[in-house]
């Protein structure tokens, strides 16, 4: 897991640092919440740990701010204070999970486990996309039809998915080249309609139903 670990307790963030790392975690620390944000605006991390008491922006005030942003970044709160009117202030602003201080390392990786696994099980469910009996998940980039697995390369998935996510919408070319190949090609060349066919060999010719249309003058929709 990539883990932020947000303390201002130099001990208690070594300990936990340590620890983390040693359980072959890729761990980054910020002492303070202006730093924290700033991290979580340019990188990617699969758990925060967020202490309450920062000596600038607190921890709720974190929450607050980055689920105000869409930013939906599994949270476990590290806090003092256990009472209830404090747990449920923090789980209200948009954490997911808290622990009261002090807490045995034990008990904080097991709830971190739990977070990763539940964040990474939500987010294939919103990576995968159904058309008839086509199966395709975004995050582990498989394909099936009708229970078979369909091997594709990089480009031809990443042509399927754009179409998938676009299902019953017509795109053109010029589309599918800004999004799928993501460079400026000659809009004269034909590699769209080169993969198409790679895709069509695929995903259409082994079965009776066809999902790949080819709209004459507009470009292609993927539909049941």
């Amino acid at each position: 897991m990539k883990l932020l670990i947000v303390e201002d307790e130099p001990n208690l963030l070594s300990i936990l640092r340590k620890g983390f790392a040693e359980n072959n975690n890729e761990v980054s620390v910020a002492m303070d919440g202006k730093t924290a944000m700033e991290m979580i605006h340019n990188y990617t991390f699969d758990v925060v740990i967020l202490d309450v008491m920062l000596p600038d922006v607190n921890g709720i005030e974190i929450c607050r701010r980055l689920r105000a942003a869409k930013n939906f970044v599994p949270i476990l709160l590290l806090t003092a204070l256990g009472t209830s009117e404090n747990i449920v202030t923090g789980l209200n602003a948009g954490a997911d999970d808290y622990l009261v201080k002090p807490f045995k390392f034990g008990e904080l990786d097991a709830r971190i486990n739990a977070l990763y696994r539940r964040s990474q099980q939500e987010t294939e469910k919103i990576d995968t996309i159904t058309i008839a009996d086509l199966e395709i998940n975004g995050r582990a980039k498989t394909v099936k039809r009708d229970g078979e697995n369909i091997v594709l390369t990089a480009k031809e998935f990443k042509l399927l998915y754009y179409l998938a996510k676009n299902t019953g919408r017509i795109v053109s070319r010029d589309q599918i080249l800004d999004n799928v190949w993501d460079i400026n090609f000659d809009m004269n060349t034909n590699v769209v309609d080169v993969y198409i066919t790679y895709l069509r060999r695929k995903i259409d010719k082994p079965f009776s139903t066809k999902l790949i249309h080819t709209m004459k003058g507009l470009g292609y929709v993927i539909k049941p």
